[in-house]
């Protein structure tokens, strides 16, 4: 497992070692003890997935703390962009975001620590995201910052997502009040 840091603390794009040969190929996409062993110490609670069609914009989403949460994400159909924003207040890149294409092929995933509000736009039909989470999902902590802020310049690379009314009802970034 290679490991490469992004520039803000703690958000990490992790890279497995994939075995290829003529049947196809094969990964560890999670093992505690590799994972430790890169100083990656991470108590997983609860498994996500979507699937989305291409064009399908979710996020940027976050909970507050107590209940706020870590995420290992990867894709493992299809591709998407993944984009965080850093809402930690003492983070020299607060208020900064961060993006990757997360791909199948490539099997690259990210570590998204608490303390970011995080969303992903699918770049293909059935796009498969899995999030690995280090706390359980607490709706009333959850809040949305909307994905096309202006103060936030994010360039999700497409005009017209397609988006939940959910997410369009997201804070603008200086309405936020967070925890962090």
């Amino acid at each position: 497992m290679k490991v490469q840091e992004t520039g803000f603390e703690g958000l990490l794009i992790l890279q497995p070692r994939i075995f290829k040969d003529d049947r196809g190929a094969f990964y560890e996409s999670w093992n505690e003890a590799t994972f430790k062993s890169l100083g990656l110490d991470f108590r997983f609670v609860q498994d996500n997935q979507s699937i989305s069609h291409k064009n399908v914009l979710r996020g940027l989403h976050f909970q507050h703390a107590p209940h706020a949460q870590g995420k290992l994400v990867r894709v493992t159909h299809g591709q998407a962009l993944d984009v965080v924003v850093d809402l930690r207040k003492n983070s020299k890149t607060y208020g900064q975001h961060y993006k990757l294409v997360l791909c199948s092929d490539k099997a690259n995933m990210m570590w998204i620590p608490a303390g970011f509000a995080h969303g992903f736009i699918a770049l293909e039909d059935d796009t498969i995201f899995q999030y690995k989470c280090d706390a359980v999902y607490n709706p009333q902590s959850e809040e949305c910052l909307i994905w096309n802020d202006p103060k936030l310049g994010i360039d999700w690379e497409i005009d017209k997502p397609i988006i939940s009314s959910k997410d369009e009802e997201g804070k603008r970034f200086d309405d936020l009040n967070t925890s962090f």
